[in-house]
């Protein structure tokens, strides 16, 4: 007989019940061919007797394998391995004491080869606790929680609970698309409905399924030399080639891209072009003109990310490239997430019908419909006024942060820190004194209890900016001023 009192190791300290214990490592066992087909285990009482065990407890160790299928019981015969199950082929009995139950099964790498793309390495960002210079994130004490409950509460009383709790379309709760339509023509002047709507969660699901769709591989992508690194990733991971073009204070060189386009077909161009990111500069009229001219000369798709539109503080914003649109040159793609929180996983796609239409068959096999309760709520704040009293609110809110955070580098920082103060968006694009380390002043800024980004990752290939994004919108007045007298210390 089998050492069993050797092979099985069980430990009544775990919240795992013992009978539970005792069904898996039998399992296991069978699995590595300790125990083969059709070979007999012990008798209910002896196996308790070896294992010090109360009866009852190998009675539902056995009850369990038989539920399982890897035990089966044969009347006035005993309990035994089930006859279907595969050989394993037997270990030597050294190898089964020492390994079959001491080792547990890697949970590290898979048993099989897998597509690693290096173009995926790059570091998650989270909203930090304490004081912070972040990449530009909204405040989320500011969000609109209670008209946000309300609108859910709203959900659960109205209409037919088996229509609002089912499947729903893939494109979107019709309410938010009706209204997200008519919100974008009146601030956007997109002209648009709401079959050119398409719901995701977050602009980044918006850009993936744009990239999926449109990009083939070895087609070429182009953006700024220095530009959002999401971006890049996405069009890599559909096999495209990224070229990039630079980026001056007037925005993307269209000039360059021009050239570029002369000498090689381009199919997709991303640009950020009312706030370029990561610099905040606005692309100017005459390359919006020129920029929408070659998407119809040279058959491109421009891919416009237009992720903090809602603030702008000097006048009334820029108008998209996609209200320019005459063509169906522009994939036009924007997020809620600036505006309220980014736990609001609300993105949108505007495109001609025949492209959403595309996009949202893509969608359902990676994400059935999105968060219809949410979605409604978004809605019942943008019908009934809600959430554009929220964007004035927080507009005033972020240009008097911005003016004093400018105040105060400009006061303090003088020497040491460059910027120009951005005409909108949620942070200061700052060129740091040469002769700074900007990877050792952000990990001495941490260390005193400062949140900020190096900026590193912003670097072109073999170029040194020495630069980073410093939001001010996430934090008070009074942090601010925290935040910039830490810097300081670090700087000086």
């Amino acid at each position: 007989m089998l050492p069993y009192k050797s092979l099985i190791r069980l430990d009544k300290t775990l919240p795992t019940p013992i009978f539970v214990q005792l069904s898996d490592q039998l399992h296991q066992l069978i699995r590595t061919g300790t125990l083969s087909a059709g070979q007999r285990l012990p008798g209910t009482r002896q196996l308790a007797e070896l294992l010090d065990l109360h009866r009852q407890t190998v009675v539902a160790a056995y009850d369990e394998g038989q539920a399982q299928g890897w035990l089966e019981s044969r009347t006035g015969s005993g309990t035994y391995v089930a006859a279907h199950i595969p050989d394993a082929g037997p270990q030597p009995l050294s190898d089964m004491v020492e390994h079959t139950v001491v080792e547990p099964p890697s949970r590290q790498q898979p048993g099989y080869a897998f597509a690693s793309g290096p173009h995926l390495l790059r570091p998650v960002l989270t909203t930090p606790a304490g004081l912070r210079l972040d990449d530009g994130f909204p405040d989320i004490r500011l969000a609109p929680m209670d008209e946000l409950s309300r609108a859910y509460r709203s959900y659960f009383r109205w209409g037919d609970p088996q229509r609002h709790f089912g499947y729903g379309d893939t494109k979107g709760h019709p309410l938010l698309r009706e209204q997200l339509a008519q919100h974008l023509t009146e601030t956007r002047g997109l002209q648009i409905a709401p079959d050119n709507v398409l719901i995701t969660r977050g602009s980044i699901m918006g850009l993936h399924l744009s990239c999926q769709v449109v990009l083939r591989p070895d087609d070429v992508f182009v953006m700024g030399e220095s530009s959002w690194a999401g971006a890049a990733m996405n069009a890599r991971q559909a096999g495209a080639t990224v070229l990039t073009v630079p980026v001056d204070q007037q925005g993307l060189d269209v000039d360059a891209l021009a050239r570029l386009c002369e000498q090689q077909p381009v199919r997709m161009v991303y640009v950020t072009p009312n706030h370029h990111y990561p610099t905040t500069v606005t692309l100017r009229a005459d390359r919006r003109v020129r920029l929408l001219q070659l998407a119809e000369r040279w058959g491109f798709a421009i891919l416009e990310d237009d992720y903090d539109y809602d603030f702008h503080y000097l006048s009334r914003p820029i108008l998209p490239l996609a209200s320019a649109d005459r063509q169906g040159m522009v994939v036009y793609v924007g997020s809620l997430t600036k505006s309220i929180a980014p736990a609001f996983r609300i993105g949108y796609v505007v495109a001609p019908t025949a492209l959403i239409d595309e996009l949202a068959r893509l969608r359902r096999i990676i994400d059935r419909q999105g968060d219809p309760m949410l979605e409604f709520a978004i809605g019942q704040l943008l019908k009934n006024g809600d959430l554009k009293r929220h964007f004035r609110k927080t507009l005033r809110t972020y240009h008097a942060r911005r003016d004093q955070f400018c105040d105060l580098l400009t006061g303090q920082l003088a020497d040491a820190v460059q910027f120009s103060k951005p005409d909108g968006g949620l942070a200061v694009w700052a060129t740091f004194r040469a002769d700074l380390d900007m990877t050792k002043v952000a990990e001495q800024a941490g260390k005193l209890g400062l949140t900020m980004a190096s900026g590193v990752t912003h670097n072109p290939p073999g170029k040194r900016l020495n630069s980073t994004r410093l939001g001010f919108a996430s934090s008070t007045e009074a942090e601010l001023a925290q935040s910039v007298s830490l810097l300081k210390k670090v700087l000086y």
